[in-house]
């Protein structure tokens, strides 16, 4: 999408030291039309790019550090000792965050996540191994709770989306599951292919996640993390039941689709957000 520097939306897009998915996550983001840049870590410790120059900034999936004492956590280490700061005045701005399978681990370790009374330095909730014991890599149905304040998920209520992770069960404390809940920071949920909760079911809850909490937001909702990956749906063919579809297509004779994808339309909505929410020049 073309548009005036003035105007464009910029995206950082973290990469390096075992990170994977930066470049499909900066290619779904320049698809829903912002500017996207994949930034190692170090140029921004190093002061070579400067964050408050971007609107959006995305802790992407992979595997950080080799997951060395735990996925997520030395990139929250590395982070938070060199970035602190700068990522607390991005965060005040009112800029976006968000983390994916890895990301959302890295976030929920720096204690960005579930940021309760503006507080975005304490750990409050973790991912774990997940129950089954191995890395799981499938498809799963999510339902979106259309009454969080997450400005990345409006006008989702279900999707379907890939998963890759071996540490993604999702546990808090009672009290700490009890308030996400009814501060509806709760964004997405695994669910059965009918769209009912899943209930820890597994493959269906691929993970154990209690309440089958897939992802959760900061109270403001700029802050998502989420383990699906929604940079992974960026076209309909990389749906596994593409195939059935473009044969029940063909015998509707309808066209051959066009429409964009539900994981772009994540990224699509903090786009549309920066935009309606920017000052006028």
């Amino acid at each position: 999408m073309e548009g005036s520097p003035e105007k464009d939306v910029r995206v950082l897009v973290l990469t390096g030291f075992g990170l994977n998915c930066d470049v499909e996550t900066a290619y779904a983001f320049d698809k829903a039309g912002a500017v996207a840049e994949r930034v190692h870590i170090n140029s921004l410790i190093w002061g070579e790019i400067s964050l408050k120059a971007y609107d959006v900034l995305v802790f992407g999936g992979g595997f950080s550090w080799g997951d060395d004492h735990g996925a997520g956590v030395l990139q929250a280490v590395r982070f938070k000792s060199n970035m602190g700061e700068a990522l607390r005045r991005f965060i005040d701005a009112g800029k976006l965050v968000l983390g994916i399978c890895n990301g959302f681990q890295a976030l929920v370790n720096l204690g960005l996540l579930p940021g309760f009374d503006g507080d975005y330095t304490a750990r409050r909730v973790a991912l774990t191994n997940n129950d089954c014991g191995n890395f799981r890599n499938d498809w799963i149905t999510l339902t979106a709770n259309t009454e969080a304040p997450c400005v990345f998920t409006k006008g989702i209520s279900r999707m379907e989306l890939p998963i890759r992770h071996g540490e993604g069960k999702f546990y808090a404390s009672k009290d700490v599951v009890r308030r996400l809940v009814d501060e509806r920071q709760v964004v997405f949920q695994y669910a059965m292919p009918s769209g009912d909760l899943a209930r820890g079911k597994f493959p269906h809850n691929p993970n154990g996640s209690v309440l089958d909490i897939a992802g959760i937001c900061d109270p403001t909702g700029r802050i998502l993390g989420l383990m699906p990956h929604p940079e992974a749906y960026n076209h309909w063919t990389n749906h596994p039941d593409w195939t059935r579809e473009k044969v029940r297509m063909k015998r509707r004779r309808e066209p051959v689709r066009r429409d964009q994808t539900m994981g772009i339309d994540i990224f699509k909505n903090a786009i549309d957000y920066v935009q309606r929410n920017r000052p006028s020049a």
